[in-house]
C-alpha cells in the first residue's frame, strides 16, 4: 500500500485513516474460493494464515486492510480484523466495509493447535527484534 496502486489506498485517502495504521501497510485483495469450501470458516482462514505467514517471513508486515461486504465484515472479526469505516465505498451491488487488521492480532486469530501456535509466537518474536513490531 502507500504506493497508489492497492484499491484500498483510495479508501484509506479518503477517509483519512491515521497515519500509523498505514506502516508496512499491505492490503488483501479478492478472494475467490470454490462454492463448496465457501460455507467453511476454516477455510478461510486456511487460506488467510499461509500467506500472512509466508509474506511476514519476507518483509515486515504490520497492518493489513481490505474492503468487504458489512455481511463479511462481521466474519473478519474472527479473524483479527475490525472495521475502520463502516461505508467506506458504494457500487450497484451495495456498501463496502474498510477493514483493518494487525499482524499479531490476526496471526494469533488465524493459527490452529499448539505447533501453529508457537511458530506464531515465533515469527512474531524475530519481528519484534528486528523492531518491525511494536513492543
Amino acid at each position: 500500500m502507500n504506493e497508489g496502486l492497492a484499491p484500498c489506498d483510495a479508501l484509506v485517502r479518503r477517509h483519512g485513516v491515521a497515519d500509523e495504521l498505514l506502516d508496512a501497510s499491505w492490503e488483501v485483495g479478492r478472494l475467490v474460493l470454490d462454492p463448496r469450501y465457501r460455507s467453511s470458516p476454516e477455510a478461510l482462514k486456511r487460506c488467510l494464515l499461509l500467506p500472512l505467514v509466508h509474506l511476514m517471513k519476507q518483509m515486515p508486515v504490520v497492518n493489513v486492510f481490505a474492503s468487504c461486504t458489512p455481511v463479511l465484515s462481521r466474519l473478519y472479526r474472527r479473524f483479527g480484523f475490525s472495521v475502520l469505516v463502516k461505508d467506506a465505498a458504494q457500487d450497484a451491488e451495495g456498501s463496502y466495509s474498510l477493514i483493518h487488521g494487525r499482524t499479531p492480532d490476526m496471526l494469533r486469530a488465524l493459527v490452529a493447535g499448539d505447533a501453529e501456535k508457537r511458530m506464531a509466537e515465533e515469527i512474531l518474536a524475530m519481528q519484534e527484534a528486528s523492531m518491525v513490531l511494536p513492543c
